[in-house]
């Protein structure tokens, strides 16, 4: 049963879902800064009320499927059960989740258009997550705010944008995972750009996370991963494809331009079995967290 409160001058339901690691916040309408009410759950740990603790925070996007079925296929990361069984085995320490539900995914999430699909909201997008969203919470629940405890999620064109927004907001951001991120778009999503010929280093991807990327002061922490399932499917043998080469371009770049370090400020993980699902990203997911936490 729901109950209905109020935080920060928001309206939000308290809600208990069974999970051991925690019970939901969820506010319906979060209205922020000038962007369109967003749907948000803020997942905290079961005993926040009772404690005085302060947490790290996950920011998820595609906050529709993060908890609950929902999304292209009807399917979910089930976080509240992937991370009770992290809390139970000891591999994490508690943390506060903020699943933010997309308006516009195809807008909001990327850098450019997407094949017909207008894109290019991201520098708006991260901006309104970094400064206001992240602002709510910080403000409201006994967070621990800096850079460094604060990770930015997600897959697929929500991989995108989270490699996006730590490379745009990298004072917000520390910590970026960024599962079968679309690094395509823009490369092998447009006609025009002579499709799977042009070089990574040269996109509007690395344009916009150069600023960042030369200054190693500002590096945010990163986990990139893409399966290696080819089946005859548009999703694997299309997406998750390109998204392979295009990560791997990417990771290449990093290490040898930027300084990166693989197993110490870049982690990367190509899964034999691994697909464009959720259902591979939630199997991925708690080795992932422990990376950060």
């Amino acid at each position: 049963m729901a109950t209905q409160f109020t935080k920060g001058n928001q309206t939000a339901w308290f809600h208990d879902e069974g999970d051991a690691a925690g019970v939901f916040h969820t506010y319906d309408a979060l209205k922020l800064g000038n962007v369109e009410p967003h749907k948000v759950h803020v997942f905290v740990p079961r005993n926040y009320d009772a404690s005085s603790d302060r947490y790290p925070v996950i920011y998820m996007n595609d906050g529709d499927t993060a908890f609950f079925r929902s999304g292209a296929i009807n399917e979910s990361w089930f976080m509240g059960k992937v991370l009770s069984d992290l809390y139970q085995s000891g591999k994490l320490p508690p943390v506060i989740v903020v699943a933010i539900y997309p308006r516009d995914r195809e807008y909001e999430y990327t850098h450019t258009n997407v094949f017909n699909k207008p894109g290019g909201g991201i520098a708006t997008y991260a901006r309104y997550v970094a400064q206001d969203i992240k602002g709510f919470i910080d403000s409201n629940y006994r967070t621990r705010p800096e850079a460094s405890q604060t990770l930015i999620l997600g897959a697929s064109h929500g991989g995108l944008a989270a490699f996006l927004m730590g490379m745009l907001e990298s004072q917000a951001f520390g910590n970026v995972a960024a599962f079968s991120p679309s690094f395509w778009v823009g490369l092998d999503s447009n006609p025009l750009a002579l499709p799977f010929l042009r070089p990574i280093q040269w996109s509007k991807l690395v344009q916009m996370a150069e600023p960042t990327l030369k200054d190693d002061s500002k590096h945010p922490k990163i986990y990139m991963d893409w399966g290696l399932i080819r089946d005859g499917q548009f999703h694997n043998d299309f997406i998750e494809a390109r998204t392979t080469i295009r990560g791997q371009q990417l990771r290449d770049l990093l290490i040898q331009q930027y300084r990166y370090q693989l197993g110490k400020t870049l982690f990367v993980v190509e899964d034999a079995q691994g697909e464009h699902s959720e259902v591979s990203w939630r199997r991925r997911i708690p080795d992932v967290l422990p990376l950060f936490f």
